[in-house]
């Protein structure tokens, strides 16, 4: 009988035309990520290039005051960027996975991006994430909307429950050939990145099937309880493409409007400026008093006098220092919204099986918002190093030729954040549940 209703499914041209296009897009979409994957790799390899080549050629032309080579010289922070990384881009095409910076003021540089054009990131990429959020319930939609109602219309389910000792036995096998075959879909294709992609079978590709499993079986769900209020076909596909509209397009913009405007975030550009003036104000008032806030800062910098000359490197590191720290409480603050508007996001979404899967997915890639602000806090660690490594050397004056500049390699930051199995899977496990009992009520009665 399974057989039976298998071969008759597949042999539909609506059948083999849907999973054929999906199959497509679904390689297109590894493609994608695999060209995300190289320029990831080359910027990586093209950043330790310039770096190295970088401070050699400043070396060579500031040989006399190592304050004025370190106004210049660069230095770079990877945040690791994971095989799976591929298949759910999220914020890695928005935000730069390699942070250059000077140990000038970090708060101009922190929040520094690649160029890119606008268009291309409004659209976005087609990664797999994409394909499986989007894509797949609209064939799940598609194959499921008709799956009583047809033979109702056509006459023939009569016939079929005369037949069939188990009415709702049957309908379930109809739905298992459905999802037999999206599931088997599914792993073709995460197949294939594997190999692709180079993708390691661990933990985090684990939980990444998992939910896309999880992900196939809600929609189905939803068809379930959908096909459960036996409507006719008409009904059914404009329901469950409402739905589709809802959960996918309307409720995210909205719950993002609700968040952005709840949680309003000074802007980053407004960040430097204020960084920038406070660091430009200090040309205009007592050296004295600037080196003083330095000193508060670091004590262990006391023994530092400024010098009788006109300019000190001492003096101008200071300033460069004090614009930091006078621009610290807006920094914190954008820090802090940017987290809020995070944890308000992950809230929210457990209620909302799309959006979950969504972040979660960006979130087993590293891709997400919270990996994000964590590479923000190790570049500031990172440039903390820097300054307090140099800073001696600076006030010192040390010779240019005696510092071990072949030492300073291009460093990287990984995320060791765990997800969690019940965080990852047991909203959408409840809502398919849900939706599964109040459907199999419904064809009880």
């Amino acid at each position: 009988m399974l057989v039976l209703l298998f071969k008759n499914f597949i042999r539909s041209k609506g059948t083999k035309i849907g999973l054929l296009f999906l199959l497509l897009i679904g390689i297109i979409s590894l493609l994608i990520g695999r060209q995300f994957q190289e320029k990831q790799q080359n910027n990586i390899t093209e950043a330790a290039v310039y770096q190295k080549e970088h401070i050699a050629r400043n070396a060579s032309f500031h040989k006399d005051e190592i304050g004025l080579l370190l106004y210049y010289i660069k230095f770079s922070l990877v945040n690791h960027t994971l095989p799976i990384n591929s298949l759910a881009i999220g914020q890695r095409d928005v935000n730069p996975s390699i942070q250059s910076v000077t140990i000038r003021g970090l708060e101009a540089q922190k929040y520094d991006s690649e160029l890119n054009n606008p268009s291309n990131l409004l659209s976005g990429n087609i990664d797999f994430s994409f394909v499986l959020l989007y894509l797949f319930p609209l064939l799940i939609i598609a194959f499921s909307y008709n799956i009583i109602s047809e033979e109702k219309e056509s006459g023939t389910w009569k016939i079929t429950a005369t037949q069939s000792s188990n009415t709702f036995l049957y309908i379930l096998k109809l739905f298992y050939i459905r999802i037999l075959s999206l599931i088997g879909l599914l792993t073709l294709l995460l197949l294939i990145a594997i190999f692709f992609l180079q993708i390691p079978v661990d933990k985090s590709f684990f939980i990444f099937y998992i939910l896309s499993v999880l992900y196939i079986l809600f929609w189905f769900s939803i068809c379930f309880f959908i096909a459960s209020l036996q409507k006719n076909s008409n009904f059914n596909a404009v329901i469950l493409l409402t739905i589709w509209l809802f959960l996918i397009i309307i409720l995210p913009a909205g719950i993002n409007t609700y968040i952005i405007n709840k949680y309003k975030v000074p802007e980053a550009l407004e960040l430097t400026l204020t960084q920038r003036n406070a660091y430009h104000e200090k040309w205009d008032i007592d050296k004295q008093k600037t080196l003083n806030k330095f000193y508060k800062h670091y004590p262990r910098f006391k023994d530092y006098k400024l010098p009788d000359s006109e300019f000190s490197w001492l003096w101008y590191y200071a300033m460069q220092q004090m614009g930091d720290d006078e621009s610290a409480v807006q920094s914190k603050e954008l820090e802090s919204k940017l987290e809020q508007r995070n944890n308000a996001s992950e809230l929210i979404a457990q209620f909302i099986p799309t959006l979950h899967t969504q972040i979660q997915l960006n979130e087993i890639a590293k891709s997400d918002l919270r990996n994000q602000l964590l590479f923000i806090k190790e570049t500031k660690q990172f440039h903390e190093k820097l300054r307090l490594h140099f800073y001696p050397k600076i006030f010192d004056n040390e010779p240019v030729n005696k510092q071990k500049w072949e030492n300073f390699k291009v460093e990287t930051f990984t995320d060791k954040s765990e997800t969690s199995f019940a965080k990852a899977f047991l909203p959408l496990i409840i809502f398919n549940l849900l939706l599964i009992a109040f459907g199999w009520r419904n064809f009880k009665r």
